[in-house]
């Protein structure tokens, strides 16, 4: 059929992301029913020819366009060689003959407003060769040149798609479709140039770029770049390919040769089957341990389950986890205990200086447990302030003792499951911390540290401070259960040690399983040596915190600064003295001992109890305004400030009270408490204080400012005063006792009742304190007031 030059008023379909070339076929859809319409008229009036039209936007499907703007002004005239008629579109064979190009849109009259048949298109002159009659020499020249490189071009175009399809075959069958017309395209360099870039997967405006090219050298020269990106993106791709097939094939290699190795051992008899070696291996961890019977039953009955099970089913991992559990436990396994006191006092001593106190505690625990012949219902809680040596004492009494240590820590535990264990049916699922310590320790009975016990929290897991009282009771763990193991284990013959800043915030059932044994402070002993001196300095001025967690930190500065100047050469030998302590550590911290060197009316010195130790802390009251008289009816007030919690402000509310009556005894002449308005006040505002211990300290320093006399200086005190002015016992007698050596005070008064206490402290403490045990505060003014009693 031959195709006409000129065919007015053709129908423009819009296609995306390839156009169609001349000489090439395309399937083609249409979708747009009034396109439809007109492409089914056309072929039955023998009129089947279109105009093919790239669009800009890749994105939009349809086969019509609202404006020319939208698609490129170059596209492709072709024949509809066949249409199918699918009722919702049609599918239509085109083949391209020539490049046309639209020069203006005319107005055409249709039903429906479609764009595309009311254009006017012109053909592109196809690339001929240059006929001239008449040509001087140099236009032969150069023609001559132009032959050479569309020759050359055309050459390395078909080199470069043979060797795309030595790459990959498939571009075979492309290739062959594409020649189908029946003539040699690699002789003509016009369809040559169009079937490469055909060819390709270039990107929409690329191949758009090689068909709007009217310069056949050009469009030659746009072809083969194309090719030549797309045989690089083709040897790429094979590497690739040849680079996993490669894996791919090795793992397999490796996994037949290690199936034929294991038919090899087992034909052999060097190696069972995995199921077989699994059990085999279970049974030797137990060979020379005593396990119980009904853990033995319950073992033998899961190697059973194990054997019925598929090796790659996760229940077989499961079991075979547990199993592994099971069989690490150190059933039957104890190390050999050493209640030697020579051996433990030696290990004490050479760990820890002073704590004269606390190693005793531990020598009558090791002696008791000697002539029981065990250590077992014991626990033993030690609380005091951070750095003091707790967890190292610990560790200390486990190597005196021969045992095995195992640390954990339930500061923030929310969860029940870190010392219970899981259920096996949950993904990950583990033991809880002491069955792990069993298995690490590879004995039954370790020494067992739980560190701070009184920061154990409560989430919505649980409450793992009620899971600690099974673990602790001696008259229930000797059949512990365990979540993740569900047998009953036996503990019995662990040692529990637990650690604690403060009592106060650990639950009272758990507190009750412990007996406590405080670790307090440390006091500066007197020493003449020049190293001894400046650790004094050193704690005086730097740090007087309880532990000796700072001191360590700032004597290792001196350390590094020492190091530094001796590697650095500036200094061969070093000599660090109380002049130049400052240049290793800087500027002291503290400056002054106390507040007050001389306490002046209304000002006495307390002593109070924190969780970092003992301080002492100073009572200050004052008028607030001037007093209205003896006569006067107005009654007096009193002001409270400081940051004191309610505690402490009904402690100052009753002395205030009693301070009254007492003054009253004393001076009944005297209203300046009855009608004057005071103003009480606690220093280091910032600091929230709480607590009754401070009620003498208080009434004190009311008597003190109502009788204008200062009380007997360096003397501090420290007990609860109820409404009538009996002193009542308070804790804390060690750290306050410490805290007022170590502000220089000589004499405290303590509650009667704390006498015990008092006497529990080392000499070292005590040495040069005179110390007064009172029950009523009329025992305390003469003692504070002595000039008024002269």
């Amino acid at each position: 059929m031959m195709v006409p030059e000129v065919f007015p008023n053709v129908p423009l379909i819009a296609v995306s992301r390839h156009p169609v070339f001349p000489r090439f076929i395309k399937i083609i859809e249409v979708k747009h029913q009034a396109l439809m319409d007109l492409l089914r008229r056309k072929v039955r009036l023998a009129q089947p020819y279109a105009g093919v039209f790239l669009k800009k936007d890749d994105n939009n499907e349809s086969d019509v366009v609202e404006s020319l703007d939208a698609i490129y002004t170059t596209g492709t005239f072709v024949q509809i060689h066949e249409m199918q008629d699918l009722g919702d579109k049609l599918r239509m064979i085109v083949m391209g003959h020539r490049r046309i190009r639209i020069t203006k849109q005319l107005e055409v009259e249709l039903e429906e407003a479609v764009p595309s048949p009311g254009s006017e298109f012109e053909s592109q002159p196809k690339p001929t060769p240059r006929r001239k009659a008449k040509r001087n020499r140099k236009d032969q020249t150069g023609s001559v040149t132009e032959q050479l490189e569309d020759k050359a071009l055309t050459a390395e175009i078909v080199k470069t798609i043979r060797d795309i399809i030595a790459l990959n075959p498939l571009y075979r069958s492309s290739v062959l479709q594409m020649m189908q017309a029946g003539q040699r395209v690699i002789d003509n360099p016009i369809y040559l140039s169009d079937m490469g870039a055909a060819l390709t997967g270039a990107e929409s405006y690329e191949l758009q770029d090689v068909l709007e090219e009217i310069h056949i050298q050009k469009r030659l020269y746009k072809a083969l770049s194309l090719l030549k990106k797309e045989y690089e993106l083709s040897k790429l791709q094979q590497r690739l390919g040849r680079e996993v097939e490669e894996k791919i094939k090795q793992t397999h290699r490796k996994y037949l040769l290690q199936e034929q190795l294991k038919i090899i051992k087992k034909e052999l008899g060097l190696e069972k089957e995995d199921k077989e070696a699994i059990e085999e291996k279970f049974r030797e961890r137990l060979k020379d341990r005593t396990v119980p019977q009904h853990i033995m039953d319950i073992i033998n009955e899961e190697l059973n389950k194990l054997g019925l099970l598929d090796s790659h089913s996760s229940e077989f991992n499961v079991t075979r986890n547990y199993l592994d559990w099971l069989t690490s436990m150190p059933w039957g396994t104890n190390s050999e205990e050493n209640l030697s006191l020579d051996r433990a006092k030696e290990v004490l001593e050479e760990d820890h200086y002073g704590m004269d106190d606390v190693k005793r505690r531990i020598l009558e625990f090791i002696a008791v447990s000697q002539l029981r012949g065990s250590t077992q219902g014991k626990i033993l809680c030690f609380y005091g302030p951070p750095g003091v040596g707790k967890t190292s004492i610990a560790r200390s009494i486990a190597r005196a003792l021969n045992r095995q240590y195992f640390r954990f820590s339930v500061g923030g535990m929310t969860d029940v499951a870190e010392i219970k264990g899981h259920r096996r049916t949950y993904v990950g699922a583990m033991p809880g911390k002491i069955i792990q310590c069993l298995k690490k320790t590879k004995t039954e009975n370790p020494l067992v540290l739980i560190d701070e016990v009184d920061k154990i929290g409560r989430g919505y897991q649980g409450d793992p401070s009620s899971a600690l009282l099974e673990l602790l009771d001696p008259e229930q763990n000797a059949n512990f259960l365990d979540h993740y193991l569900d047998v009953p284990v036996d503990l019995s013959k662990v040692l529990f040690i637990c650690t604690a800043n403060v009592i106060d915030t650990i639950p009272e059932p758990l507190r009750d399983r412990m007996e406590m044994i405080n670790v307090s402070g440390y006091v500066t002993p007197t020493s003449a040596s020049a190293l001894m001196l400046l650790r004094f300095l050193l704690i005086r001025q730097y740090c007087r915190e309880s532990g000796v967690r700072n001191l360590q930190k700032q004597v290792e500065k001196v350390f590094r600064k020492v190091a530094f100047s001796i590697v650095s050469g500036d200094q061969t030998t070093v000599t660090v003295t109380p002049d130049n302590l400052q240049d290793y550590v800087g500027k002291p911290i503290f400056t002054v001992d106390r507040m007050y060197n001389v306490t002046p009316p209304g000002v006495v010195m307390g002593l109070a109890w924190t969780a970092l130790g003992g301080s002492t802390l100073f009572i200050e009251t004052s008028l607030r305004r001037p007093s209205a008289g003896a006569d006067s009816k107005g009654e007096g007030s009193l002001e409270v400030t400081g940051q004191l919690g309610d505690i402490m402000k009904e402690s100052a509310k009753i002395a205030s009270t009693f301070a009254r009556v007492f003054l009253m005894t004393q001076e009944p002449e005297n209203y300046f408490l009855v009608n004057s308005h005071l103003h009480l006040h606690v220093p280091e505002g910032a600091t929230p204080k709480d607590g009754p211990s401070a009620g003498c300290t208080i009434v004190t320093a009311l008597l003190s400012l109502a009788t204008n006399q200062p009380v007997r200086q360096d003397i501090a005190m420290t007990g609860e005063v109820s409404l009538t002015g009996k002193i009542l016992p308070v804790g804390g007698i060690k750290e306050k006792t410490i805290a007022a050596r170590r502000a220089g005070v000589d004499c405290i008064i303590l509650p009667a009742e704390n006498r015990k206490d008092f006497s529990d402290l080392s000499d070292y403490i005590t040495e040069g304190l005179e110390v007064h045990f009172v029950d009523h505060y009329s025992q305390i003014y003469p003692i504070v007031f002595p000039h008024e009693q002269s």
